[in-house]
């Protein structure tokens, strides 16, 4: 069976609701600097996303994800 690799960050229990559905998934805990440029990363992402978006709907959920 392939295996799915995704580098992002985690919120909302994901790893839970990833193990719920009988999957699994291995987490490790980012050290101060390493979290900070994910999440600096992580803006960039969402701001491209936001000014890539083609309605208010769109754009507002992307605003919604920076927050």
């Amino acid at each position: 069976m392939p295996v799915s690799v995704y580098n992002k960050l985690v919120r909302d229990r994901i790893p839970q609701v990833i193990q719920a559905k009988g999957k699994e998934c291995r987490t490790r805990i980012l050290d101060e600097e390493e979290y900070n440029q994910e999440l600096v990363m992580k803006l960039k992402e969402e701001s491209e996303e936001y000014f890539s978006a083609q309605s208010p709907e769109e754009s507002l959920e992307e605003l919604a994800d920076m927050l």
